[in-house]
């Protein structure tokens, strides 16, 4: 008789085999690769500020006077600003509030002190950052500076960091909610019509997490201007955004559509939307990717909507529907190609023709003849 051998006498060696699948393996190495490239992305977009090409106008009287005033501002090391010359100073603040530029300097020749207009609600660090930079320039030329912010951020936006949080939110909420789905029933649905049942799914979550946070931001808290309603479309937007692409990218990955969907989101759209940092003060591949990333685009049209009369966010707006139709499609497209394994011949149901007759009864067996 074979004898099975004790569980108790098992090698280290097999029950790690049993204990550490090799998917369970493949898992560990990409949570351990997202860790690193988290750390890497956060730390690398914003260990070091530094000005780089922020808009910038030089109001002055007199042509001559505001192209030197440009020329010099121009040649400053590592090129901080991309000055222009503006007409006067309500152009400038016009300019501004359009969020063309970040900021302004009003020379005023006839005496000592020269204005700066800046905008807290798009960033206070990009706004101090400015005031830093232009008051050594004038101090270094024996002239004052006085600084009037034309675009404040609310007394309840201490750190002008709510726009950011509460985006974040709304993007965590899109791929939660995607996630969630998916693990009750399978990455990639079945049929389109299941399909379409996650999307308006996800849709009924995204206005419901929009609203939320609109009006925790706005009314409940006080820590953010605007239109309640605004905020609430954009919120809408970005869940189902957020939420769509997490859904696509599972149909095409599978369950490891989740950590694609997380490095997109929260590893390369976190610290290039603009919000610890605005894009002038980040590195130039965070400000580049930032913009088309809906973190990024969440982020300006969220500060817009509160802060800039709801200016310059046609672009903004047209990434987050990119990202919110693109995916639902994929998603549709996904599981239209899903299809059920076929049944081998032994496994089909019999169709009632082939059903089988059932078997003759037997024959009563004959009674003895009577002697």
């Amino acid at each position: 008789m074979t004898q099975t051998a004790d569980p108790a006498r098992r090698s280290f060696v097999d029950e790690l085999k049993d204990g550490v699948t090799p998917r369970a393996t493949l898992l560990v190495i990409g949570v351990l690769a997202l860790q690193l490239l988290f750390i890497a992305s956060y730390v690398g977009a914003l260990h070091s500020p530094k000005l780089r090409d922020v808009p910038f106008g030089v109001v002055a009287p007199g042509a001559a006077a505001a192209e030197q005033a440009v020329t010099r501002l121009e040649r400053l090391p590592g090129e901080p600003l991309d000055p222009r010359t503006v007409a006067d100073r309500a152009a400038a603040r016009e300019r501004i509030v359009d969020r063309e530029i970040d900021g302004a300097l009003l020379i005023d020749p006839a005496g000592t002190t020269d204005t700066l207009l800046v905008a807290s609600g798009g960033g206070r660090t990009l706004a101090g950052a400015l005031a830093t930079l232009v008051t050594g320039l004038e101090r270094s030329e024996g002239r004052a500076l006085r600084t009037v912010d034309v675009a404040p951020a609310g007394t309840g936006d201490a750190n002008g960091l709510t726009s950011f949080y509460l985006v974040v939110g709304w993007c965590v909420g899109g791929y939660l909610c995607a996630s969630a789905l998916a693990m009750s029933a399978g990455a990639r649905p079945t049929n389109i019509r299941r399909g379409v049942i996650r999307l308006a799914a996800l849709a009924l979550f995204a206005i419901l997490g929009g609203l939320g946070g609109a009006v925790i931001a706005g009314p409940v808290l006080g820590a953010l201007p605007g239109s309640v309603a605004a905020l609430w479309g954009l919120g809408a937007l970005v869940v189902f955004a957020v939420g769509a692409a997490t859904l696509a990218l599972q149909c095409v990955f599978g369950i490891a559509g989740i950590g694609v969907a997380v490095l997109l989101v929260v590893i390369a759209g976190n610290p290039s939307a603009g919000g610890a940092l605005p894009p002038p003060l980040l590195p130039p591949f965070w400000a580049a990717i930032g913009p088309v990333l809906p973190p990024g685009a969440g982020v300006w049209a969220a500060r817009s909507i509160a802060y800039f009369e709801g200016n310059d966010i046609t672009g903004p707006l047209l990434v987050l529907s990119a990202w919110a139709m693109a995916g639902a499609a994929i998603t549709v497209v996904m599981a239209a190609l899903k299809k059920k394994p076929e049944r081998r011949p032994s496994e089909r149901a019999p169709r009632p023709s082939e059903a089988p007759s059932e078997a003759p009864s037997e024959a009563p067996s004959e009674a003895p003849s009577e002697a």
